[in-house]
């Protein structure tokens, strides 16, 4: 048995939602019989108590900035700790949503119409005609996203928050009308199935209340739609898992319009959910695989990639 770091809470948005994760994961590990050691990035101390640890691997349960997005990759690099889910160029590059739709778009997957701009740009004017969404260019867990519906008479206004914290740069991108899906991948697996989300919150979107609130949202898998489309999502989102360098277990999130016949791939997340209301658990379940099993996979499947 391994002597485990498990890395939760920290400094971003969704801390809440990886403090969940990180506890769930860490009572798995206990489980299974490994030693585990539960650190918070939120303390100063973090780094030094993460190299007092010794530990034989580290658990990442972080999500967000200073979590998934490269920085924290590089200290475990930095130390030589092999560590869970993707490496320092694979994590940055898909929590830049501009830069991973480059990488999308060379890989030939399909993606809607969108732009890069800065917030306040963004709030002039309609930057493209409704309906549209504008996201942060760099969160996860549907923080500060808005969908400007048809009929709006102007962009959201908490754009001009002089108290905005999700980051400058905005995505703003066509809205696809249809179906919420996604696809967990498992490095040498491949993709485990599709699953699609319903809205059962009073929001009419998967927003943060819906991913996280108990009761927020239905999960169907898998999803009812024709097989020809399930093939299609399960083989983009392994190519866009390869494409950004990934390994470890990754998730796709994908529209799709029934009615135009239209695919578009959102984003990957390189260290998805593990909370009780999460996706990646319920699709390894499917497939026959436990949550214990999943975090031990995961656990086994960490490294160093200097």
């Amino acid at each position: 048995m391994a002597r485990v770091v498990v890395l939760l809470g920290g400094l971003s948005p969704e801390r809440p939602v990886s403090l969940s994760s990180g506890g769930g994961c860490a009572a798995a590990l206990r489980r299974l019989g490994h030693e585990v050691i539960e650190i918070d990035p939120q303390s100063p101390t973090w780094i030094a108590d993460l190299a007092a640890a010794r530990a034989d691997k580290v658990f990442n349960a972080l999500h967000g900035e200073w979590g998934e997005d490269g920085r924290t990759q590089g200290v475990l690099e930095y130390l030589k700790l092999p560590y869970t889910h993707s490496g320092v160029l694979a994590s940055a590059v898909a929590m830049d949503k501009d830069k991973s739709k480059a990488v999308f778009a060379q890989a030939g997957l399909p993606l809607a119409k969108g732009k890069l701009m800065h917030r306040l740009d963004a709030a002039k004017a309609h930057p493209m005609p409704a309906p549209y969404v504008v996201k942060p260019n760099a969160q996860g867990s549907s923080v500060g996203v808005f969908i400007v519906r048809e009929g709006a008479n102007r962009p959201p206004e908490q754009l001009l928050d002089p108290d905005w914290t999700f980051g400058e740069e905005v995505l703003v991108e066509e809205f696809i009308d249809g179906k919420e899906l996604t696809v967990a991948v498992m490095h040498d697996r491949g993709a485990l199935a599709v699953t699609e989300i319903f809205i059962t919150s009073q929001g009419d979107w998967y927003d943060f209340d819906a991913k996280y609130s108990e009761g927020g949202s239905r999960h169907v898998v898998p999803a009812d739609i024709p097989a020809s489309v399930t093939e299609q999502l399960m083989r983009a989102a392994e190519a866009a898992h390869h494409a950004l360098g990934c390994r470890g277990v990754s998730r796709a999130d994908f529209r799709y319009d029934p009615k135009r016949d239209v695919i578009a791939l959102l984003e990957v997340n390189t260290q998805p959910g593990m909370t009780p209301t999460s996706l990646v658990p319920e699709q390894a379940a499917h497939v026959g695989m436990s949550y214990d099993d999943l975090v031990s996979w995961i656990l086994e499947d960490a490294s160093c990639q200097r």
